[in-house]
């Protein structure tokens, strides 16, 4: 059965029987911690090693006959806990998310977690990437979450479901698509109209494919979560009411019938909590007195920590983040000393490829950086860390049957360097990009009418005007953007600087303004004012400029499709100014993983075969980017750069991250 059993050097024949009845009993032996006293006053004591589990008939291969999934139980002795068709479950869970692996790779990563002692995964579901234009949804390639979702149940594993319709996530306004953002009424994560209709909507499309995955119709899904940290938001007082119509309209009533659950910190439960959901809490460390508001908020139910942050994320120009592993498990020891289910937040925590990363917006903006490695259990190539191995041993100890085997670690390549031949500047580039949008007034990116109306999401946006004198130029740009007379950089406008001198101009020149989104705030009401591109009139000494020509430089693989039929330029020994390079990578005839190093190169993203890998800055603190196996072809690969500032002269390639 499911229940821990007692080992101990000492054993007594009353003992002795309880070991031989063992497999006969449900209720179990495992020591029991009183919520009220010993878990919230710290005093519980280390039973590490005198139980172990056995859910080896727990699991979504051996489970077939289902008649109901995961339950809490309540005795009226000792601690609450959590059941699985009846038996006694303990939720081992860790963060994977799809999106942010590349789908190649799933099955590595969920043998890892099986295989380190986990039984459960848990992902997040990003509405930005699923449905990137209003009504137009793609659950394909990387994005396929229902193979994910069988993957995972292949290899063993439950899932817990996060579908938001707010992640938080360190990704682009928090999962929420930009093209909310074009009706300057609608309130996020509030009951506006405009808000709920699209969240309707979305979940329409979601949910019909979630249905099938779950516990009771043969599938692996255990728990789905609403919304998401909604506590630390509590921007509307009418949404938690809502959520918990929302709970039963847009999950129950479209055919969920698993275990709901809400997610806040331990400070916020209060807030973020709905009735007929379970509240689980999330954490950095096990303290004393860390239980004390969700035991306020619901007694007699299970504890669940839904985040146990095992590292942290990093930002453009701040510090590398890390968490000593011995402190990782001890806190893991703690929640199983105590009976706590939890979840490894990241598990696994892969890259925020092309445009995807989020931002914070606290003393200013601050872009997430590409990597999302989290200093997780296994690093962002799916490497294992001591953080792995010690997790490994400490779940192994209390789970009576041996772990799979350890899944072999990808192989990693140094390829020769490439020194890129070609190039383009970006103002050769325009004729290859879509119609551009012609406009009196600037027009911020994501209400530029294009994609049937959705506006544009990532990227870069091109604003042209010409005049015919110099002054004090005034523009909001959001997030930064570089001035240009022509070709020539003549400045920098970003969140501290909103002011540029332009010289005197002979004539009337053309007057370029080149913004960038980095990043939408993912996390705090600032989201709710993430508008990129530029925001607001554009002034010389207080007069307005019209006539806009704003291009849209999203840079997708069909844009370099284009760019194949145009005629590149030999590259200069040096060159300044926005601009393409374009280079061979050779990675022979069994492409391994790698990472790439730019020395000399300043700003911007590499493209490997079409594939935006993410942003490179020499700020830091991230120095390398990773370059998939997988997404190599046998020997010759098309790598792009598109360098914001200066050229650089090699790209390197290395079989080591530098985070």
């Amino acid at each position: 059965m499911s229940s821990p059993s007692h080992f101990s050097p000492c054993l007594s024949w009353a003992r002795i029987m309880c070991t031989f009845l063992l497999p006969f009993v449900w209720s179990g032996f495992a020591p029991r911690v009183n919520y009220k006293g010993d878990l919230i006053s710290g005093e519980t004591e280390s039973q590490l090693h005198q139980y172990r589990f056995n859910w080896s008939h727990l699991t979504p291969l051996e489970l077939k006959n289902r008649t109901v999934g995961l339950q809490t139980e309540s005795p009226a002795e000792g601690t609450p806990y959590f059941t699985l068709e009846g038996h006694k479950f303990l939720i081992f869970g860790g963060s994977v998310h799809y999106f942010r692996v590349p789908r190649e790779y799933w099955r590595d990563r969920l043998l890892k977690l099986k295989a380190c002692g986990f039984n459960t995964v848990t992902t997040y579901v990003p509405w930005n990437l699923h449905e990137p234009q209003r009504g137009a949804f793609d659950f394909s390639g990387n994005l396929d979450l229902e193979a994910f979702v069988l993957m995972a149940a292949e290899t063993g594993l439950w899932v817990i479901l996060r579908p938001g319709p707010y992640i938080c996530s360190e990704i682009d306004l928090g999962g929420l698509p930009s093209w909310l953002l074009q009706d300057p009424e609608l309130r996020l994560r509030t009951t506006h109209n405009g808000f709920v209709e699209a969240v309707d909507k979305y979940f329409d499309h979601l949910i019909a494919r979630v249905v099938p995955l779950q516990y009771r119709q043969g599938g692996p899904i255990i728990a789905v979560q609403v919304e998401n940290e909604y506590g630390s938001f509590n921007m509307d007082e009418e949404y938690m009411p809502y959520l918990q119509k929302f709970s039963q309209q847009a999950l129950l009533k479209r055919g969920i019938v698993e275990m709901l659950l809400t997610s806040d910190s331990e400070e916020d439960v209060l807030r973020g909590r709905v009735e007929g959901a379970l509240a689980t809490i999330n954490l950095n460390a096990f303290r004393k007195d860390a239980f004390t508001s969700l035991y306020n908020v619901q007694r007699n139910k299970p504890v669940m920590i839904m985040e146990y942050w095992v590292g942290w994320f990093d930002t453009w120009g701040g510090e590398h983040m890390v968490k000593d592993a011995k402190d990782v498990e001890k806190t893991v020891s703690e929640f199983i000393d105590s009976e706590i289910s939890f979840n490894v937040y990241m598990f696994h925590g892969g890259t925020n490829f092309g445009f995807m990363n989020g931002a914070t917006h606290f003393d200013r903006h601050r872009g997430v950086v590409t990597s999302y490695d989290y200093d997780a259990v296994l690093t962002e190539a799916g490497d294992y860390t001591e953080k792995y191995f010690k997790l490994r041993k400490l779940l192994g100890s209390v789970l009576a049957i041996p772990l799979p085997p350890l899944p072999e670690l990808a192989p990693k390549a140094v390829y020769p360097s490439v020194r890129p031949s070609l190039y383009l500047p970006l103002w050769d580039t325009l004729q290859y990009l879509d119609e551009p949008v012609m406009s009196s007034k600037p027009v911020n990116m994501e209400s530029l009418p294009i994609y049937n109306g959705s506006g544009q999401s990532y990227g870069f946006v091109l604003y042209e005007t010409p005049i015919c004198s110099g002054g004090l130029l005034h523009a909001n740009a959001h997030d930064t953007a570089q001035v240009f007379l022509n070709e020539k950089n003549i400045g920098i406008l970003d969140g501290g600087n909103q002011n540029v001198n332009i010289p005197k101009v002979r004539g009337c020149q053309l007057l370029r303004i080149l913004v960038e989104n980095q990043g939408r705030v993912n996390y705090s009401w600032k989201f709710q004012f993430q508008q990129k591109g530029l925001t607001g009139s554009v002034t010389i000494n207080n007069i307005p400029l019209e006539g806009f020509t704003i291009y849209s430089l999203e840079m997708k693989m069909s844009f370099f499709e284009r760019l194949r039929s145009a005629t590149w330029r030999p590259v200069p020994n040096s060159h300044l100014g926005p601009a393409f390079y374009l280079g061979i990578l050779k990675a022979g005839s069994e492409p391994k993983d790698t990472f790439l190093k730019l020395p000399n190169w300043n700003y911007g993203f590499v493209f490997i075969n079409g594939r935006n890998l993410g942003r490179y800055w020499y700020i830091g603190p991230q120095e390398t980017l990773y370059l998939p196996g997988a997404w190599l072809h046998p020997e010759d690969n098309e790598i792009i750069l598109f360098e914001r500032s200066k050229s650089g002269s090699y790209i390197q390639s290395t079989d080591k991250p530098k985070l």
